[in-house]
């Protein structure tokens, strides 16, 4: 079985950019991709593609041929589609490919327009990730749906907006040196606190930004990186998916995401390494109360005490294990498609010290990308670690 090597990373700026397209995005982030592997675009056997709403804001199906083609490359090209972990889930079947030796080199990534809908029709879009017939139709959105999971979780555990808001404040604080950042100003918790409700307990600041943007990795095989001498120091050695009922009321519980455990566990497992081992971690906090219940479900923080860790320092930049060091979806923006191998990304170049947040992890050789659609109901989480300094 083939380790898989992140060659090449690639991210177009994440923001506001309704102007450009999807394919014009993905050109842009597989261009530097490429530049920073050394690879051919030739040598390129297949491109793996996530993207959520391009018939909604595009009027563009059958994106994969119009992606291999906006990347330069002649492969064949398949779309993934899984909401908000569409890109994940592409990263995860290519470390397949790659592992059973189907494949050497892959182009993977995704990309999201979503901006040009405006905020009503992005809000409207996002929303067909959840369950249309008993959710969508009786008015749930995501952030509804979130301050539900938020205050549930308050009632069993404790905790209180000003702990969401240390979570805003600390993922802005790590956007402020990502040049690929939607939102690189520093927060306070007065701020947090301060600013209009969207869905009590959740305000303005504890939401992630409508984004477009791109990303795009190459991935190698440890024999092809080997035989053409390429810088790639950072491998995926571990791979995980999860999934869970679609609609909330349908669940056992509102505050475990056993989507993201499963992803998580079969990832350990997979990798050979457990949740002591992780130095660094990029999750999908969407809202402050996501990222919260990811640390829980990825053992990161013990059940109950995940909303506190930010506000003890215990995930900050200089914390023990710093989580979002990009800025998170909450400052770095999320365009759908794209985020979950932005976060691959942002940890290979986070473990290769190329990233402008490195110097708060120092020596660390094993970070975690976790990725999840909707409401969590479908999850994948990744490991990476370093293998040659």
């Amino acid at each position: 079985m083939s380790d898989v090597r992140v060659a090449g990373t690639g991210l177009t700026p994440f923001g506001n950019s309704p102007e450009r397209t999807s394919r014009d995005l993905f050109a842009e982030a597989s261009i530097t991709a490429f530049e920073s592997s050394g690879v051919p675009r030739d040598d390129v056997e297949a491109v793996l593609y996530g993207n959520f709403m391009g018939e909604l804001s595009e009027h563009q199906g059958h994106q994969g041929p119009l992606m291999a083609e906006a990347a330069g490359v002649q492969a064949p090209a398949t779309r993934y589609e899984s909401a908000c972990a569409s890109s994940g889930t592409a990263v995860r079947e290519a470390v397949k490919r790659i592992r059973n030796g189907e494949n050497d080199v892959l182009l993977v990534g995704g990309a999201e327009r979503m901006t040009n809908l405006g905020t009503a029709g992005a809000t409207e879009a996002l929303a067909i990730a959840a369950d249309d017939l008993w959710e969508v139709r009786a008015g749930v959105t995501f952030p509804g749906a979130y301050a539900l999971m938020a205050q549930a979780y308050f009632d069993e555990f404790g905790g209180e907006r000003e702990d969401l808001a240390h979570i805003a404040v600390k993922n802005h604080a790590n956007a402020l040196t990502n040049d690929k950042a939607q939102y690189q100003r520093a927060i306070e918790v007065s701020d947090v606190l301060e600013a209009p409700p969207v869905s009590e307990p959740l305000g303005l600041y504890d939401a992630c930004p409508i984004s477009d943007g791109a990303s795009a990795l190459v991935l190698t095989s440890e024999s092809y990186a080997e035989e053409h001498d390429l810088e790639a120091p950072v491998a995926i050695t571990g791979t995980g998916q999860g999934g869970d009922r679609m609609a909330l009321h349908d669940r056992e519980h509102l505050v475990r995401s056993p989507a993201a455990r499963e992803a998580g566990e079969e990832a350990y497992a997979d990798a050979g390494v457990d949740a002591g081992d992780v130095d660094v971690a990029e999750v999908h906090d969407c809202f402050t109360i996501a990222e919260v219940l990811a640390l829980e479900a990825l053992d990161l923080e013990p059940i109950g005490e995940g909303i506190s860790a930010a506000r003890d320092g215990r995930t900050t930049a200089d914390g023990e294990t710093p989580i979002n060091l990009s800025g998170g979806l909450k400052a770095k923006g999320h365009p759908v498609g794209a985020t979950g191998a932005s976060q691959i990304a942002e940890v290979t170049d986070l473990l290769a010290g190329e990233h402008p947040n490195s110097e708060h992890i120092d020596g660390a050789t094993t970070g975690v990308a976790h990725n999840a659609g909707g409401t969590v109901a479908s999850a994948t989480v990744h490991v990476l670690e370093v293998t040659d300094r």
